[in-house]
């Protein structure tokens, strides 16, 4: 599956399943609302944000009540300011309300996910580096967090165990070293991104010797990923130079500086903060 079609399925699952978490059998506080009331509504975020959830969203009102319209007044990867409303929604009051909290709490996060994206990369700009993020996200978000990712201006990794081959350290064990784990994953998959971790510069001689396509500088310091960056241009066939572990907003300008091509974060997705937004209703009319 690619990430397309993994973002499709991803849309409509997480939909339907944020809708059967929280409404169950029924809204029985919505029934609160004649059935009749039709509202009108918009959503703000009150701090500075990078907007991520759009189609998710769609797809939950499109299940909840297809009555309901909405209007974006920004798309994902445009910057909000606090205060400013993004989303109007129009409908039954009851819909409304009923799929606030799920479509906020999916907005909230991915929309987090972004901002803390988005100024990671501003803190390497202009430095021709590409951050990635990892495997490590939220559960059960996995695509959506990659998404929200790239809509803060950030790279994805591999999306899951099945798209690329990323040889460690106990795969090097198990194989028998490190050029065994290359050459058997080329027999398996010749056309699949082939990554290796690496911990040292005996390791990454027998990366470079073995053909990896990728390789990551596992907690490699500033000098020793200057010279990494120096042994792989002066190889036959250089690949492309990962950094990874210890990377933070004080070590990443740093890291950026040494020549990688790439650098890894697992705080892109793990350690999200949500947005602060809120749905406020202005309008009410009986139909």
């Amino acid at each position: 599956m690619n990430f397309h079609d993994a973002l499709a399925e991803d849309i409509r699952t997480s939909a339907a399943r944020l809708l059967a978490e929280d409404v169950g059998g029924g809204d029985i506080t919505a029934e609160l609302i004649p059935e009749r009331q039709w509202a009108k509504a918009r959503v703000i975020s009150r701090e500075p944000a990078i907007l991520c959830g759009v189609p998710w969203v769609d797809e939950l009102f499109r299940r909840l009540d297809p009555r309901v319209s909405l209007k974006w007044l920004a798309s994902d990867g445009d910057r909000l300011e606090a205060d400013a409303p993004f989303l109007e929604l129009e409908g039954p009051a009851r819909s409304l309300l009923t799929g606030e909290r799920a479509a906020l709490n999916l907005l909230q996060t991915l929309s987090g996910t972004a901002t803390r994206a988005s100024h990671y990369a501003s803190l390497v700009e202009g430095r021709g580096v590409r951050l990635l993020d990892t495997r490590k996200t939220l559960p059960g978000m996995r695509v959506a967090q990659k998404y929200a990712v790239s809509c803060g201006g950030g790279h994805n990794h591999r999306i899951g165990l099945y798209d690329a081959f990323l040889i460690k350290e106990n795969h090097i064990a198990a194989c028998g070293s490190i050029a065994a784990a290359v050459r058997e994953a080329r027999d398996i998959a010749s056309d699949v991104t082939c990554e290796v971790e690496v911990e040292n510069f005996e390791e990454l001689a027998q990366a470079l010797d073995a053909g990896a396509d990728v390789i990551m500088l596992d907690n490699f310091d500033n000098d020793q990923l200057i010279e990494a960056v120096a042994r792989n241009k002066a190889h036959a066939k250089p690949a492309v130079l990962e950094a990874s572990g210890n990377v933070s907003e004080a070590t990443l300008p740093g890291i950026a500086a040494t020549g990688v091509d790439c650098i890894s974060i697992g705080a892109l997705t793990k350690d999200v903060t949500s947005i602060d937004l809120s749905m406020r209703i202005y309008t009410v009319e009986t139909r």
